[in-house]
């Protein structure tokens, strides 16, 4: 498969694991109902959130949606279009160097989304799904980018370009206006990802993909289909109370003799000729007699004569129907979107509309999923994870990240208060709140300093997650016990930190320090342990001999 080179790219290719973590700092005046509901906004370098936050939630995200920047070259964005935004430059400057000043805005765009994505990865659960918007101009840099990230045999974790029809929003000076941009939907583990629940929102209410039942008859004649014979018996089932169909051989399926229907049943036994579809499970339920059989897909199969002589299948669905096509329609427009911010007093250009983000995060069948989108902007995604909430009684929960100050206080929380709480519009009438909660949060200082060493600041508590996920790759358990030194197990082996006095001896060499008493003294574990601790005071095959791997903190530490 083809792969993207750019000027700069060796030089951020590993840039994450040179990231440093950083404390989160709860800001509770900026919160909003419960702290604890799990919805989360963090104020801050994406990049940097998106490693502080990867030790409590990687491998636990359903769906990301971002809308980064499109790198179109035009100013005042919100989020600047051609990468010269103050944070971006000193970062581009850091990391690729002296050559940062002769990137073009293309390899600069580049340099800022490997890192992130790459992050962002991390945070998929086996089934989860990454929705990127983009219009043309980076569009084929991107997806190279994506197809080189989510690598698979026959590119199938590439789910779909879609086309979201944008309702109006183009420039009307252009020779050929253009009405679209594009949504880039990557899977996690193609296998692991089913078919959406949902149904494309310009289908008819009345189409048959929203009845219960599936029918097609079962006639099917060509070349991949020979006439063969189907006898059907008397008290085959008829859609029709009563009546006759007259023998014929001009039309399919063919019959000698009529078939003569009374109270819903065939009366006597007909040979019919055809072509056919589902021959085999039809004589299984002619077999079954008449009850209803089950196809390869698990639905319950029947078979009923219809008044023009056709025999159907009728199929009971099992799960939600799944219709999605390439193209989005019908989910709200920016102009919208710009409006409704409008009747919250906000202002905020070219927001996405509600109804785009919410029909992307119901394709995710678990309603108690974590959704998150680390280019927030104005909120949407928040407020379309709390309105599908309150439309079918989910408890999904969302994570934002908007590195712009003034945005994140002033419009994204800003936004997400008064749908939490209700607002009045211009008319005065006051719309209902929604009941719902987030936190909000500020990156703070480095876990660790420039030499390595833990900052003092840093909790027990906080220090766990970070060696967890360390030793492990994944998140610490939620059950685990308060003030153990034992924080989870993973795979059959368990996992301590010795820090902080947790053994309640706060003396240099006592409780950190992994000696002969202190290993008696830890919760027990049948089985390999990893202990971190300042010291250790075993000998190599003492260690061996009892299944453990210590690690010095904090120079063993290694979070990539």
């Amino acid at each position: 498969m083809p792969t993207l080179e750019w000027i700069g790219k060796k030089a951020v290719v590993t840039h994450h694991t040179e990231v440093p973590f950083h404390l989160l700092k709860d800001e509770t005046a900026l919160s909003c109902g419960d702290p604890g509901s799990g919805n989360l906004l963090v104020e801050g370098d994406n990049l940097l959130a998106l490693k502080a936050l990867l030790p409590y939630y990687a491998g636990q995200v359903k769906c990301i949606y971002i809308d980064p920047p499109y790198n179109t070259g035009k100013e005042n964005w919100i989020y600047n279009d051609n990468v010269n935004s103050p944070e971006i430059k000193a970062w581009l400057g850091k990391v690729v160097g002296d050559e940062a000043e002769d990137l073009s805005r293309h390899d600069k765009w580049l340099c800022m989304m490997y890192p992130r994505l790459l992050l962002a990865k991390q945070f998929l659960s086996d089934d989860g799904v990454l929705f990127v918007s983009i219009d043309d101009t980076e569009l084929p840099k991107l997806r190279l980018l994506l197809d080189e990230l989510f690598p698979h045999p026959q590119a199938k974790n590439r789910l779909a370009c879609f086309i979201w029809q944008t309702e109006g929003n183009f420039d009307n000076q252009a020779k050929i206006k253009n009405c679209h941009e594009y949504i880039l939907a990557y899977s996690r583990k193609f296998e692991k990802f089913p078919p959406p629940p949902v149904i494309d929102p310009t289908i008819p209410k009345d189409s048959k993909l929203y009845k219960p039942e599936i029918r097609n008859t079962i006639v099917k004649n060509g070349p991949k289909n020979p006439i063969s014979e189907i006898i059907l018996p008397k008290g085959f089932p008829a859609a029709f109370k009563e009546g006759i169909v007259k023998a014929r051989n001009n039309k399919w399926p063919h019959f000698e003799q009529d078939l003569i229907v009374v109270d819903y049943k065939l009366q006597k036994e007909v040979s019919v000729l055809s072509g056919w579809s589902s021959k085999e499970i039809c004589l299984e339920f002619i077999g079954n007699h008449f009850l209803p059989v089950k196809d390869t897909k698990g639905q319950l199969t029947t078979f009923e004569l219809k008044n023009t002589g056709a025999i159907e299948c009728i199929k009971k669905r099992i799960t939600e129907q799944s219709h999605v096509i390439s193209v989005i329609r019908g989910v709200g427009s920016t102009q919208q979107a710009s409006q409704q911010l409008s009747e919250m007093g906000i202002k905020f250009d070219y927001p996405k509309p509600v109804g785009l983000i919410s029909y992307l995060i119901s394709m995710m069948r678990d309603n108690s999923s974590t959704i998150m989108d680390f280019f927030a902007g104005s909120g949407t995604t928040g407020q379309a994870v709390l309105q599908l909430n309150k439309h079918d009684g989910g408890n999904r929960r969302f994570i934002l990240v908007e590195m712009d100050s003034n945005i994140c206080r002033n419009v994204t929380a800003l936004r997400l208060h008064k749908i939490c709480n209700g607002y009045a519009k211009d008319d005065n009438k006051k719309t209902e709140g929604f009941s719902y909660g987030f936190r909000f949060c500020s990156l703070g200082e480095p876990c660790f300093n420039e030499q390595g060493r833990i900052n003092p600041k840093v909790t027990f508590a906080e220090l766990a997650r970070h060696v967890f996920f360390a030793a492990t790759g994944e998140p610490m358990p939620a059950h685990k016990k308060a003030n153990s030194p034992l924080l989870g197990v993973c795979n059959g082996t368990a996992v301590y930190l010795l820090y902080n006095g947790i053994l309640n001896d706060k003396r240099p060499q006592g409780g950190n320090v992994l000696t002969q008493a202190v290993l008696e003294s830890l919760p027990p574990h049948d089985g390999p342990k990893i202990i971190f601790g300042t010291a250790n005071r075993l000998s190599p095959a003492r260690l061996k001999s009892l299944g453990i791997i210590f690690k010095q903190i904090p120079y063993e530490i290694k979070i990539k």
